[in-house]
């Protein structure tokens, strides 16, 4: 995370909203070679204390879960380049703006037969987002495939200690010089990632 402590002052109900808004993220954890990595849907408690999710069950981090194992589920933003033109002051350097929080925890297997339950509320909980359109159930499978399908993934939990949130949206500049720019990431037209990061960079958290 960004050391400037002037892009880690959100508050922590925010970094918790945000990350259960978004509800994706990049699952992380030690080895004794190179880091592993899995990108995962996962649903968080309104506390920011749970995090549940599944994994294939030939997945190298669930293979490792005999015991529970350390690690950090990273939630990215919206993000952008900064030209140092779109301040309109002197003497500036290129940067890129972006809002990403790190939740840290111990993370295990939890019951199988906690499953269909997960699936349930994990489905809900997105296809909720599409309304009006009517969601998805479980129920419109049959039996028997459903069944097949989850015996190949495993729930899993992470019981989250510390929160880590960086918002880094130019707070370090005058108010004006910030605005300006967040008018210029607007205007360069790199699509809804780019509108969300200058609405941000005006409002702050």
């Amino acid at each position: 995370m960004h050391p400037n402590p002037a892009f880690r002052q959100t508050p922590q109900e925010r970094n918790i909203a945000f990350s259960r808004e978004v509800g994706f993220g990049i699952l992380a954890i030690g080895t004794e070679a190179a880091p592993l990595m899995s990108h995962i849907p996962f649903l968080l408690s309104e506390d920011g204390n749970t995090a549940e999710f599944h994994l294939v069950r030939s997945n190298p981090i669930a293979r490792r879960m005999s015991n529970p194992l350390e690690a950090r589920l990273a939630v990215s933003g919206p993000h952008s380049y900064v030209s140092p033109d779109w301040y309109e002051i002197d003497d500036q350097v290129p940067t890129w703006n972006y809002i990403a929080v790190h939740l840290v925890g111990e993370i295990e297997r939890r019951p199988q037969e906690n499953m269909r339950d997960l699936l349930n509320r994990q489905s809900a909980h997105f296809e909720d987002q599409l309304r009006p359109k009517p969601p998805w159930l479980t129920e419109k499978m049959t039996p028997e495939v459903l069944e097949r399908m989850m015996r190949q993934i495993v729930p899993c939990q992470m019981r989250v200690h510390e929160i880590h949130g960086t918002w880094k949206l130019n707070q370090n500049k005058d108010e004006d010089v910030r605005l300006r720019a967040a008018d210029k990431v607007e205007a360069a037209g790199m699509g809804a990632q780019t509108d969300l990061l200058a609405r941000q960079m005006r409002t702050l958290p």
